[in-house]
């Protein structure tokens, strides 16, 4: 973020913006052009994302669902943008330590090495992944999911625009791991910023209810299909890129979607239920006119 912290600095706020007496250093004024930063980020990227992947990704036929909720997708937009200030506001103290050269970020790769590069891009991804799960999992302890996590299972047929449609503290929770990495291992800065960036798309990619994944895979990687099935049976597949620690803990679910058995389904069922005459005549009990 420092990076990116001076390139505004220098093509805008130090000209346009601040008073000359504000150094670019001071803390203060680096938490609030972090603070603006990050708000404005990440509302464009969620518009972006989500809205790319609402048109081209999510099956429209699932609104037809009986748990879509009236107004969903507007209500979904509406909690993340009440959220994304409170986030921003939790994540600014930590990216401002960051930039204060308080992490383990570094800048030339040969600090490392290309080995070391390319083994904490793997290990970020289990790192987090490991993290996530018991967070996920802790917030669906009774007292925690009332206050906390229930927000954001308020849509149990999400679209991608329930991506970030969370409780901000429980968005923070579960953001947390990816800001805990960097001031325990060493990251490359540029490696650091493109795995924020992903993990922003991963985590709309697991709501936008595409279930295209390689067979090979299936068992591996925590796709859409798990994540559909742990917004419809609750207490299943809490991971957020593998099913490792599911399988480990038991608490791994085969997606219903793989078994023909998935919310699509169930209104393809319906939409050809309603369709089909039935060929038994009326029902009993039907006024025949």
């Amino acid at each position: 973020m420092d990076t990116l912290l001076e390139v505004v600095d220098g093509y805008f706020l130090t000209e346009y913006v601040y008073p000359k007496s504000w150094p670019e250093d001071w803390w203060v004024r680096q938490s609030l052009s972090l603070l603006v930063i990050i708000i404005i980020a990440g509302c464009l990227q969620y518009f972006f994302v989500s809205g790319l992947s609402f048109l081209t990704m999510y099956d429209h036929r699932l609104m037809k669902h009986k748990h879509f909720l009236p107004n969903q997708i507007r209500r979904e937009i509406m909690v993340t943008l009440k959220s994304i200030p409170f986030m921003a506001l939790f994540s600014t103290v930590l990216f401002v330590a960051e930039v204060r050269g308080h992490s383990r970020l570094y800048s030339n790769v040969d600090e490392y090495g290309w080995g070391y590069f390319i083994f904490s891009l793997f290990f970020f991804l289990f790192f987090t992944d490991m993290c996530i799960y018991w967070i996920h999992r802790w917030l669906h302890h009774p007292f925690l999911y009332k206050h906390l996590h229930k927000t954001h299972h308020l849509w149990i047929v999400p679209t991608p625009f329930a991506s970030h449609a969370f409780n901000p503290i429980d968005g923070f929770l579960q953001s947390s791991p990816y800001h805990l990495f960097v001031f325990l291992f060493p990251m490359h800065k540029w490696l650091y910023i493109s795995l924020f960036m992903f993990v922003n798309f991963w985590t709309t990619s697991i709501h936008d209810a595409n279930y295209k994944v390689p067979k090979c895979l299936r068992g591996i990687i925590n796709c859409s299909a798990h994540h559909t099935d742990h917004h419809t049976h609750f207490f299943y597949n809490y991971g957020q890129f593998f099913t490792l620690w599911d399988k480990l803990c038991k608490s791994h679910r085969d997606p219903s979607s793989f078994e023909g058995k998935g919310p699509l389904d169930q209104v393809r069922n319906e939409i050809e239920d309603k369709s089909v005459p039935n060929q038994n005549g009326p029902e009993k009990g039907t006024k025949v006119e």
